[in-house]
């Protein structure tokens, strides 16, 4: 049997992500996918869930982020609202209508009434105003640890 090369290449990612040590909070659903345009705030992101022994992978840009397909150990996703190719809501939809119920927190630096509805009606675990505490986010994503119904408890 011969593989192409892409089959190949899923199968030595598979072998590589398996022996990945786990998170205290989520033993079998570790990583955060966090999409942003602004690669401080990916950055500093970044930081602070890898100091609170999540893995990461970033996205900065709704157009990488919709070429994502593989959510298997995404324990959350960490959405900015306003990106500069696209809308956060949107995407969350676009995650929902998929079948992927993966939990999504928004973050965003436009507390508008509107908009706060928007996304609480999309579902979320956690609406964040830019800037907000580590221990918001934090807090937030161990909530995501008791709920698996697809992030819906707002």
């Amino acid at each position: 049997m011969q593989l192409d090369w892409f089959e190949l290449f899923q199968s030595i990612a598979k072998a590589a992500l398996a022996d990945r040590p786990r998170t205290l909070f989520l033993p079998n659903r570790d990583v955060v996918f966090v999409v942003d345009d602004d690669s401080g705030m990916l950055l500093s992101v970044k930081r602070l869930l890898r100091a609170n022994e999540y893995d990461t992978v970033l996205f900065s840009s709704a157009k990488a982020f919709k070429n994502q397909f593989d959510f298997e150990d995404a324990c959350c996703v960490v959405l900015d609202i306003n990106l500069e190719d696209g809308s956060g809501i949107e995407l969350r939809h676009g995650l929902k209508a998929a079948g992927n119920l993966v939990p999504v927190i928004y973050m965003t630096g436009n507390d508008n009434p509107a908009v706060r509805r928007a996304a609480l009606d999309s579902g979320c675990v956690a609406f964040l105003t830019k800037p907000f505490s580590a221990q918001e986010l934090i807090e937030s994503l161990k909530r995501v640890a008791g709920h698996s119904n697809g992030g819906e408890t707002l």
